[in-house]
């Protein structure tokens, strides 16, 4: 694998990156403003960011997982309080199905426990979580049926926040009915949901770094701001070992994280998810760490509402569990190189 981008996925970053510093929250307060989130949107919308892995005439997808993951880190980075993650895994699985895209915006439906695509048997869904619902007029599962797997969407409407300020999602319990069901025209395989597995912890994988850059980047500039004793507390020993190490763990998990972006198209399906839930385990356990560094860093003000430190944790804390906490990532780690059970290992 070669870790250096190219010269276009170098300017799909720096594009990334002005759009979400331009338009992204620089305040709590700003959080939820629909003005600025609506213009948020349509930048991303006209981007065609959601798409990337929309599959072309030969079925392979406009883009590899590494040009959706550069992405993914961008928007975590700068809190995009719009949907990506959602719409992007459900764009993947329409193209793995066979089933053409949809007109409107989707994103996808998870197990309870996040853990997993929720699935619908019966045209009963189980209770389950619509992710990254901002703007969705639908969340997509599966639905198991004599004909194979295939795909069903669900009208999902909500305001709910839930743990993460910057993505809202929703729960969905039963009695619910899955009333349309899209045949898929080539069957979804063992193979595809390990790949679709992969790719969607690749992308938790990148948001988590980026969230962890931007409180890294937070808790910098309050430190160089923040002055006691006469001196800005960056210049304190203390505070620049935090930093420090907080800086080292984001940069190991964005090594882990490009790995399995690149693995996703690269790799075999077993392969491909070993390397995602190697960059799972590592990026979850860091990214609380780094976060909570962040409001350390800050003090008494990091507790308060007012702070952003907290809006970087809580995002964190949601990524941390897409398709699976770092227990179940090192599940599949396990598993991967045939080594059975997790006792003390958690």
């Amino acid at each position: 694998m070669d870790v250096r981008l190219s010269p276009e996925q170098e300017s799909l970053r720096d594009a990334a990156a002005r759009i979400v510093d331009r338009l992204g929250p620089h305040a709590v307060g700003e959080i939820g403003d629909r003005e600025r989130v609506a213009r948020l949107d349509a930048a991303v919308t006209d981007s065609g960011w959601r798409e990337l892995r929309t599959g072309t005439d030969g079925d392979a997808p406009l883009a590899s997982g590494v040009e959706v993951a550069i992405v993914a880190e961008a928007l975590g980075r700068g809190l995009a309080d719009v949907s990506f993650f959602g719409p992007t895994m459900a764009s993947e699985l329409r193209r793995m199905a066979g089933v053409p895209p949809s007109t409107a915006v989707e994103t996808v439906a998870l197990s309870a426990d996040l853990s997993s695509i929720a699935y619908s048997v019966d045209g009963e869904i189980p209770p389950c979580v619509a992710i990254d619902v901002q703007g969705s007029d639908r969340s997509i599962l599966l639905a198991a049926g004599s004909e194979g797997l295939q795909v069903a969407p669900l009208v999902v409407r909500s305001d709910s926040a839930g743990v993460d300020l910057t993505r809202p999602s929703v729960v969905i319990g039963p009695p619910v009915v899955a009333t349309t069901i899209e045949t898929a025209a080539s069957p979804i395989t063992t193979d595809d949901r390990t790949r679709w597995t992969a790719l969607g912890l690749s992308l938790a994988c990148a948001d988590l770094v980026g969230t962890m850059c931007g409180a890294v980047q937070l808790a910098t500039d309050y430190a160089s701001q923040r002055h006691q004793y006469g001196a800005a507390i960056g210049s304190f020993q203390s505070i620049q070992h935090l930093l420090a190490d907080a800086f080292v763990l984001s940069e190991g998990a964005r090594s882990a994280t490009l790995h399995a972006a690149w693995a996703v198209d690269a790799l075999a399906p077993a392969a491909a998810l070993g390397a995602a839930s190697v960059a799972k385990v590592y990026c979850s356990r860091a990214a609380r760490t780094v976060c909570e560094t962040a409001i350390q860093v800050h003090g008494g003000v990091g507790n308060t509402w007012e702070c952003l430190a907290h809006v970087y944790l809580r995002r964190a804390l949601l990524s941390s569990d897409l398709l699976g906490d770092a227990g179940v990532a090192m599940t599949q780690v396990l598993q991967y190189n045939g080594i059975g059970g997790t006792d003390g290992l958690r």
